[in-house]
């Protein structure tokens, strides 16, 4: 198989066996990326002279004979809101496209810690605030799946989406406020992420919301995700939220063991925001081979409020936005996306204390909602309505994307998304949401699942760029 082909957890066994090295690696995805992302704009900047360096670095130090971890020697690519010290940070912002970072966030701290590589920062979102991908003055990248139609790349993390799909990169880091991580992994056949908040510190990462932010890895497998989750989960004394949280090795929860007689909540089909027929019976056969597997999948009643979650959440971002950037958001002069100015500029109209009364509602909802999960695992839902669409179709103002995404952040659960087949040649997905610092149990599940499809297999088309 070609060194692009292979998932991170394959390619460190591989360097381990020394069946090849770091730099061939590195040398192998810069000359793809080199031929493919004029077309599929994923990436901001390519660390190219650097990559290979540290390649060689990392070489030199595995012929030393000391134990290296595992993710030593491999490649990773960055959404550009993950700041390093020295290198340009856009956060998706044309306003940004000269800023130089003055400091380096804890993500890229940790994974260079571990040994990663980093090949370049790749495209966002505006501010991180959409979810379908698209950015009209940086310019939304293409998702690979379909050379023709320029279809959504799924946001924000979409450079970070494409990037992984493509082969450009085994793995990457995205941010997850209302569903940036499991939305772009949707659109895109990977696996993503979405840790519970505070298990990855955000110092040195640009905000969009203080509240819901979080870090998550992107990738091609579930084992892949847990690996990188193990460098980047830790408590950060420059981040208060992360110092909490339980420590242990997710590594363990993706070696294969049983499932059976966990259980599963599965909502009536009625309940779910309208989707396409593919992606129910998509979701459907999902649940049937977790019971064939020996999970216990109930159908439930789930709260009549769940799915009208997103709007409270929308509120909460929406004000941490406008907090955040409303300094340049109202200054007409500067470039911003006028769907990311419009939704911002949205917030100075909320009624005087909104704001706190929803995130009173919040602590509410989750309370009532911990409740009623305490007999289940996981949580079964489709993650988004449909594959990816044509950019022309795009409404910005439709809060239809993160309509089953949203509710994990607001309840302050983790989740896993899936590919889980396809719709017209393109991906779907679905997701798994698990209570609060419980990744260990979606990644299990996520796990057996994945081992029983082939799903996170399947690799676009890119022959017509020459690959």
């Amino acid at each position: 198989m070609s060194l692009h082909e292979l998932t991170l957890t394959e390619l460190s066994a591989g360097l381990a066996a020394k069946r090849f090295s770091s730099r061939e690696v590195v040398d192998a995805l810069l000359a793809r990326i080199e031929k493919a992302d004029g077309k599929l704009h994923a990436f901001t900047e390519v660390y190219a002279k650097e990559a290979r360096a540290i390649a060689d670095g990392a070489d030199a130090a595995r012929t030393s004979g000391f134990p290296l971890p595992p993710l030593h020697g491999l490649p990773v690519a960055y959404k550009d809101l993950c700041d390093i010290a020295g290198r340009i940070g856009t956060g998706g912002s044309k306003m940004w496209e000269k800023r130089v970072a003055t400091e380096t966030s804890n993500t890229v701290e940790r994974l260079t810690a571990a040994g990663m590589i980093p090949l370049g920062k790749l495209h966002m979102v505006e501010f991180a605030f959409g979810g379908w991908g698209t950015n009209p003055l940086m310019g939304t990248p293409w998702n690979p799946w379909d050379l023709e139609t320029h279809r959504t790349p799924g946001g924000s993390s979409s450079g970070t989406g494409v990037a992984v799909a493509a082969r450009l990169t085994p793995a990457g880091i995205g941010s997850d406020t209302g569903g940036s991580v499991r939305i772009p992994c949707a659109f895109n056949g990977l696996v993503g992420l979405k840790v519970t908040f505070g298990r990855i510190g955000l110092h040195g990462t640009m905000l969009l919301s203080w509240t819901l932010d979080s870090i998550g890895p992107m990738a091609r497998s579930v084992e892949d995700c847990a690996l990188m989750l193990n460098a980047l989960a830790g408590p950060d004394p420059r981040d208060p939220t992360t110092l909490g949280q339980p420590l242990e090795d997710f590594t363990a929860s993706t070696k294969g063991g049983s499932i059976k007689g966990m259980r599963i909540a599965l909502p009536d089909a009625s309940a779910l925001p309208a989707c396409d027929a593919d992606v129910i019976a998509a979701w459907q056969a999902s649940a049937k081979k977790l019971e064939e597997l020996g999970a216990i999948v109930e159908p439930v009643k789930i709260p009549e409020w769940y799915f009208n979650l997103g709007v409270g959440a929308g509120s909460i971002s929406a004000s941490e936005l406008w907090s955040l950037h409303r300094g340049w958001i109202e200054d007409m002069n500067q470039p911003i996306g006028a769907g990311v100015r419009g939704r911002a500029m949205a917030a100075k109209g909320f009624a005087p204390a909104l704001y706190a009364e929803e995130l009173r509602r919040m602590a509410g909802r989750r309370a009532e909602f911990n409740a009623w999960m305490a007999p289940y695992d996981a949580l079964l839902t489709p993650a988004l309505a449909s594959g990816a669409i044509p950019v022309t179709e795009v409404d910005e103002t439709s809060p239809a994307i993160s309509l089953m995404t949203r509710p994990g952040n607001y309840l302050g659960l983790c989740g896993l998304s899936l590919p889980n087949g396809f719709s017209n040649g393109l991906p779907i997905g679905i997701q798994l949401l698990g209570k609060p610092y419980a990744e260990g149990t979606v990644l299990r599940i996520g796990k057996a699942l994945q081992d029983a499809t082939d799903f996170h297999k399947r690799t676009p088309d890119l022959s017509a760029l020459g690959l």
